[in-house]
């Protein structure tokens, strides 16, 4: 029990560094630019493209391998992938060099998702919750990379920023291959804990699953990239310090990170389709209230909608976790990842142009019909809560399904 929750434990932090390293050039982007003798920070962005390219497109290799060769390996993969991923960025001497690293870390950490959350998930008793947890971590990556980056990049410079998380990876590496229980046997050679769904149902229940991942990863990277400039916006006449405004964005997203723990949690206790379909509905008028509101207002009305949109991101692992047996639950999320992924980088080269065209009003009224889809996605959902049991394929036939 000891070494399950240390991997458990160890599986949540891969998460946090998962999303921090890829940030980690965003942060320290400015100092790395005048290192290199850029001009401006903007002409070096391009050069990152690469990592967030293959973090999608790596997850379908991932998952399969995740599946068939073992999810521990792939996790000591991730883990050992990003230190010497990071180490070589940080011993990059020009962007083209820092690019093909920057690359290489994309590879490595397209890895968690298919594998580690499934891994994580396999021998829970509450899936939901775990899920919900393991989401809360994720986001806390996302914090300590604008926290660690600027304390680092402030007293060691741009390259230490990179060195001191890869040596953490690495040691993160070696205590997992120490504790991590053995897999005596891949996922996909042992034996069904589920009964296969009928065919024409787990393709129903795939194509909402990637629809609601495309609509909701599109209102996650619209959010969390236009939510700095919105507030700047909206609040200017309120208060115009960065300090302060980044204060504020950072508690927006810390009560979107604790939702999605509660909202894991009742995942366990209510039926999933009935919780789902009630998060992605709120959606809907918070958005388009936040396109008219200004002030106090649009602050109140930016903690819901992220709340919402934070919640909202456990449901398709536990999607995944509920109809797909785990033998195959890697590639699965493999697939679904890849064209969500995919899809979803859109909203970040559709924001800028999108807002000088007809400014947050028209992005916001954008994301509420980006809502309404997802409701009426997740509406075609079956109303089975389907747990790691043997279910009777008669009971998956009933359209919908009642409910445990």
């Amino acid at each position: 029990m000891t070494r399950h929750r240390a991997t458990s434990l160890l599986l949540n932090v891969a998460h946090a560094l998962d999303h921090m390293f890829l940030l980690v050039f965003a942060t320290a982007i400015a100092a790395i630019a005048a290192a290199f003798g850029i001009a401006r920070w903007e002409d070096l962005m391009p050069y990152g493209v690469g990592a967030f390219a293959l973090f999608g497109l790596g997850s379908l290799p991932a998952g399969r391998l995740g599946d068939h060769w073992g999810r521990r390996r792939m996790m000591l993969v991730f883990f050992f992938g990003m230190g010497a991923s990071m180490l070589l960025i940080a011993l990059a001497q020009g962007p083209w060099q820092l690019a093909g690293a920057m690359t290489l870390m994309g590879a490595f950490s397209s890895i968690y998702h298919p594998v580690g959350i499934p891994m994580l998930v396999r021998e829970s008793p509450r899936p939901g919750l775990t899920i919900g947890v393991n989401g809360l971590a994720g986001n806390l990556g996302v914090a300590l990379a604008a926290i660690t980056t600027g304390f680092l990049v402030k007293y060691g410079g741009w390259r230490a920023a990179f060195a001191v998380p890869a040596l953490f990876a690495l040691v993160c590496g070696v205590v997992f291959a120490r504790i991590a229980p053995d897999e005596s046997t891949p996922p996909a050679r042992r034996a069904a804990s589920q009964e296969a769904l009928p065919t024409r149902l787990f393709a129903h229940i795939f194509a909402v699953v990637t629809v609601a991942s495309i609509t909701s990863g599109l209102l996650f990277n619209f959010t969390t990239n236009g939510n700095g400039e919105l507030l700047r916006e909206r609040l200017a006449g309120i208060t115009t310090d960065p300090a302060v405004l980044g204060a504020l964005l950072a508690l927006v997203y810390v009560a979107g990170a604790f939702a999605q723990v509660a909202v894991g949690s009742l995942i366990d206790r209510i039926p999933l389709k009935t919780l789902y379909l009630a998060i992605v509905v709120c959606q809907v008028p918070l958005f388009a209230l936040a396109a008219i509101a200004e002030g106090w207002a649009l602050y109140a009305l930016m903690v819901g909608f992220m709340i919402v949109v934070f919640g909202a991101i456990p449901f398709t692992d536990a999607m995944i976790v509920r109809y797909v047996d785990d033998r195959m639950r890697s590639r699965v999320s493999g697939m679904r990842l890849t064209v969500a992924f995919g899809v979803s980088s859109l909203a970040v080269w559709a924001l800028g142009p999108l807002v000088k065209a007809g400014g947050f009003r028209t992005l916001l009224l954008a994301m509420a019909a980006i809502a309404a889809a997802t409701s009426v996605a997740v509406a075609l959902l079956p109303r089975t809560a389907r747990r790691s049991r043997k279910v009777s394929v008669v009971e998956l036939q009933q359209w919908p399904p009642a409910a445990d």
